[in-house]
């Protein structure tokens, strides 16, 4: 078969869904990847897939971009004739589930997530449902990555019940991340924190708690990876000066980080299903994180970890005195755990042979 593949990001395709990837052609399938150029395209292109570099603006509504972008994505499939389309993340979701549907082929969409266009009652919210009941209508199967997601689609009526199918996100590779020792008795706390620096993450929530941390415990410290947006960049200069925190942009290997953390934080407001997490628990480190649908997966509470409120600055606050409450040994078999629960939920291979089986 030839598999058509729209995305948005070769970062998250690769590191994500290169596993699948593998595995489509391993089958004798030919698969050939539509995105955006960025770093890791050489990489992608090392699977064995053609690669089309094709121009997404993620965030923006400007209709006249993202009327080329449809007609791009027609013509693509015209020429290529795919026996089969698989498209994550919103814009290749909506257009190149319209593509597909208008030329009927058969189509996979993947919801990794809904971001904030589904918590408040709005013309955009109303807007993207209509987009999205158009383009899902004749979709074989709708991936989701957690229920409440699943859950929103089939309450707004975008999906029919029978298209639906729920994975545990995309998984882990528990090869790649494989379990670390726990660092020294002699260390000095460290939190880590990896992912986009922006609200939506919970970062106000988290650098307070960091402030007021420090105060009653100098010697924590935390680590902060991943890009930010612009409006953070004095914020983030201010935590450093005031040695509140140490940042490091992004990295295109966080395992280094992982291994030397005690505990990674992510007080995230909403997610699709946090990979950082599955990552660091992987790696054997327990995990605060909310107690959203994305997050509370990925944590047996009081045991691999905490689940804090999202937004509540207070509750997270208690998780870390919940965490500082705890023997050294008591936080590595808590980190032994969250591995052992990660391997159970979130393996991989598993995955994506629930996708394969669900695709077929």
């Amino acid at each position: 078969m030839r598999i058509l593949i729209l995305a948005n990001n070769d970062v998250g395709l690769y590191k994500f869904r290169k596993e699948l990837i593998q595995e489509l052609i391993r089958q004798g399938n030919r698969v050939i990847v539509s995105l955006p150029d960025g770093e890791l395209i050489p990489d992608i292109r090392k699977l064995g897939v053609k690669v089309i570099l094709t121009d997404v603006d993620r965030r923006g509504i400007n209709p006249l971009t993202d009327l080329k972008l449809l007609m791009r994505y027609f013509r693509m499939a015209v020429t290529l004739k795919p026996n089969l389309v698989i498209t994550y993340t919103i814009k290749p979701n909506v257009y190149g589930g319209m593509v597909s549907r208008f030329l009927h082929i058969p189509y996979a969409e993947n919801i990794t997530g809904l971001g904030t266009t589904f918590q408040t009652e709005n013309l955009v919210k109303k807007l993207v449902c209509f987009l999205y009941k158009v383009s899902s209508k004749c979709a074989k199967v709708v991936f989701f990555e957690n229920e409440e997601n699943k859950q929103i689609f089939l309450d707004n009526h975008l999906i029919r019940e029978e298209q639906a199918c729920r994975l545990n996100g995309a998984g882990v590779n528990l090869d790649e991340y494989p379990y670390m020792e726990y660092p020294g008795e002699n260390e000095p706390i460290r939190f880590l924190f990896i992912g986009r620096v922006m609200k939506e993450k919970g970062v106000d929530e988290l650098f307070e708690a960091a402030r007021r941390i420090k105060k009653e415990y100098p010697d924590v410290l935390f680590d902060i990876v991943g890009p930010m947006e612009d409006e953070y960049s004095s914020v983030i200069t201010k935590l450093e000066e005031d040695g509140i925190i140490t940042y490091y942009g992004y990295q295109k290997d966080v395992r280094p980080f992982i291994a030397r953390c005690h505990c990674f934080v992510l007080p995230s407001w909403h997610e699709g299903m946090a990979n950082t997490l599955l990552e660091a628990g992987a790696m054997g480190r327990p995990l605060i994180t909310s107690r959203i649908h994305g997050c509370m997966e990925a944590v047996v509470d009081g045991e691999s970890g905490y689940l804090a409120e999202k937004g509540n600055e207070e509750s997270l606050i208690q998780k870390f005195h919940n965490f500082f409450e705890l023997e050294r040994d008591e936080q590595e078999n808590m980190g032994r755990k969250s591995r052992k629960y990660i391997e159970q939920f979130f393996d991989k291979v598993e995955i994506v042979n629930d996708t394969i089986g669900a695709l077929k």
